[in-house]
């Protein structure tokens, strides 16, 4: 009795920790389209700064976002990029300043809470430039938006490739209803336009 209660303790302590493995590494997948990538979260990042009093850079980020990417480096103009943000992850290390942004006076996070990108146009600028033109939608608001994009580069490793991409673009945060603007010391506290950074890293299987 004794083997046959060490034996079935050691094969639920092996259960659970083939169960805690499977937990860490979540669920499966879906199968990537043609030309997909993953996006790696731990090295991609959205970023943004905002002027403050005309003076300095506030800079922020949106920690918790997604991507569907679609790309074939001989055949870039024929990629599509669709994103989604979630407005509530905002950071600018200052806990007020981020709800100020989530309340409905900027994002309005409640009810609309996440923004959109979706790829409408690619054209090549040279070899490793591309300018990528795509429909941001904010506050249920739909504008036009061109990303400058830079190819940083692709590496291929026994399993896998990745490849690494910059993309830049200045928007005016009042086209999409984000009008308010305290004054102080005479000055307007916020600037309109908003620089925006995207850095992407994505992994595609060798098997692609």
């Amino acid at each position: 009795m004794t083997i046959a209660r060490s034996l079935g303790a050691a094969v639920l302590l092996i259960a659970g920790f083939a169960g805690a493995a499977q937990a860490q590494q979540g669920p499966a997948q879906p199968p990537l389209p043609p030309n997909g990538w993953r996006v790696d979260p731990n090295h991609s990042a959205v970023h943004f700064r905002v002027k403050h009093l005309g003076l300095t850079w506030v800079n922020g980020e949106f920690r918790t976002w997604t991507a569907d990417l679609v790309y074939d480096p001989a055949n870039p103009m024929g990629a599509h990029v669709a994103a989604q943000i979630q407005i509530a992850s905002i950071n600018t290390d200052n806990e007020n300043r981020d709800g100020d942004l989530r309340s409905p006076r900027f994002f309005a996070a409640d009810s609309f809470p996440q923004m959109t990108f979706v790829s409408t146009r690619v054209q090549s600028v040279d070899s490793t430039h591309l300018r990528l033109t795509g429909d941001l939608t904010i506050k249920g608001v739909t504008r036009q938006v061109v990303l400058e994009t830079e190819i940083v580069g692709m590496t291929t490793g026994q399993r896998s490739r990745r490849v690494a991409f910059t993309a830049t673009t200045t928007l005016n945060r009042r086209d999409w209803g984000m009008d308010f603007s305290p004054v102080m010391e005479g000055v307007r506290a916020a600037g309109d336009e908003v620089q925006i950074t995207i850095d992407v890293e994505a992994v595609q299987p060798r098997s692609q």
